[in-house]
């Protein structure tokens, strides 16, 4: 599996897994966690969850999903914003920690900008790394203003990642949000980087898939993958899909590809706000 590397120079691999949805169906329990493990075996050792997610049974999942193989994942987690003072952000962690069966996560984000000033929450993230119970922080869903917001403050320069909306229908951070993030050495991290399936049924993805003899979720992913500096985490409670995905982080697309891709989701030719699922 390719690999970027953090602001911290911490190697993690380009194409993780994300379980937002997962969790939420009883019946689907032992199918999720083969998937999960699974994509630990094909190298999509970064595994991203919430506290939010199924009101905290992803994290469960999860903790099921990797006990013993602990030290082999790159293990991300979000605190929600009106738990992010400096107080609750400590016992959200403790709590997400408790449920995943670990005594640490390797990158623990604010899912979003609230309410709570940004000194607090960043004060409680220095308090979680000298304690060992983070090793670093990041943020997601934050657009430029908010990254220089964040980098105004002490410490704030920090930040390993801006996790966000990005895919093939969703380019707007393309125009200024991702050139701001790599001219500081800060990758992205796409969710939903297949918009949940809606877009796999479009014509440029059909042709171009049939170009590679592959799928056009996969066409899809190694767009999202194109460039360095992005970590895409799909979810995919399906182990065929998981094969599938791994397999993308492979395809190479062509100029001609490229092109036929922009002129079906154009890239942005001003600014847009940030996008949220």
């Amino acid at each position: 599996m390719r690999t970027t590397t953090l602001p911290s120079g911490e190697q993690v691999p380009v194409l993780g897994q994300g379980t937002w949805h997962m969790a939420e169906n009883p019946s689907r329990w032992d199918t999720d966690i083969k998937a999960l493990r699974l994509g630990l075996d094909l190298g999509m050792t970064l595994i991203d969850t919430a506290e939010m997610y199924a009101g905290g049974r992803a994290e469960r999942l999860v903790g099921e999903a990797i006990a013993g193989h602990r030290d082999e994942v790159f293990l991300v987690g979000k605190v929600l914003p009106q738990n992010a003072t400096r107080t609750g952000t400590v016992a959200a962690c403790e709590a997400s920690l408790r449920r995943l069966g670990t005594d640490r996560l390797d990158l623990y984000l604010l899912h979003w900008r609230g309410q709570v000033p940004l000194e607090e929450t960043l004060a409680a993230f220095e308090q979680l790394v000298a304690s060992g119970h983070i090793r670093w922080w990041g943020v997601s869903n934050f657009d430029v203003s908010d990254m220089e917001d964040l980098v105004a403050i002490t410490g704030g320069s920090a930040v390993q990642t801006d996790q966000i909306l990005y895919n093939l229908a969703r380019r707007g951070p393309e125009y200024e949000l991702i050139p701001w993030c790599h001219s500081r050495g800060i990758p992205i991290m796409a969710y939903s980087p297949i918009e949940q399936g809606r877009l796999l049924g479009r014509q440029a993805l059909l042709d171009v898939a049939d170009r590679h003899e592959v799928t056009t979720a996969q066409v899809a992913l190694a767009w999202v993958l194109r460039n360095d500096g992005v970590i895409a985490i799909p979810k995919s409670g399906v182990p065929a899909h998981v094969e599938h995905n791994a397999a993308a982080a492979a395809i190479r697309l062509t100029d001609d590809d490229l092109l036929l891709l922009d002129a079906a989701f154009p890239p942005p030719l001003s600014r847009r706000p940030l996008e949220r699922l």
